[in-house]
């Protein structure tokens, strides 16, 4: 990746409990200012952003304008919370599982294996979810 492109956060960083929420904000900020790689401009608000998206009862598009208003994480998150779904802790820690675990013995289980394929770095047997592939993809360790 060249240097004029930055990383968003990694997929496991959560605000207030819900996780990949801060890497949603980080691709809106860094694809807006032109410091997103291309290769992430296919998924944005889809995949992991539109789970995340409904699983706070928000459209993308709202949540994204808040963001490119100027709101913090914890503004935006606040937003979303006002405009949003109210969900209880159990419905977090389902969405957390959910998300940390997707590509482990599911539907998008062979979507993982051709990724992980893609690359000789993500073709190993500890990448088992697609947060794994994500972490490893972009450097970081499992």
């Amino acid at each position: 990746m060249s240097d004029e492109y930055q990383l968003p956060r990694s997929a496991r960083d959560e605000i207030e409990g819900i996780v990949y929420l801060p890497r949603l904000f980080d691709k809106v900020r860094l694809h807006h200012s032109g410091k997103l790689h291309p290769e992430f401009h296919t998924n944005l608000g889809l995949g992991m952003d539109l789970w995340t998206c409904q699983f706070l009862g928000v459209d993308y598009n709202e949540l994204k304008a808040q963001v490119l208003a100027g709101a913090t994480d914890e503004q935006a998150l606040a937003w979303a919370r006002e405009h949003g779904v109210t969900r209880p802790d159990y419905e977090k820690a389902w969405f957390t599982a959910y998300v940390k675990t997707r590509g482990f013995r599911d539907d998008m289980s062979e979507r993982l294996s051709e990724r992980k394929k893609e690359d000789p770095k993500t073709d190993r047997d500890d990448i088992q979810t697609f947060m794994d592939y994500i972490e490893v993809d972009e450097g970081r360790s499992l």
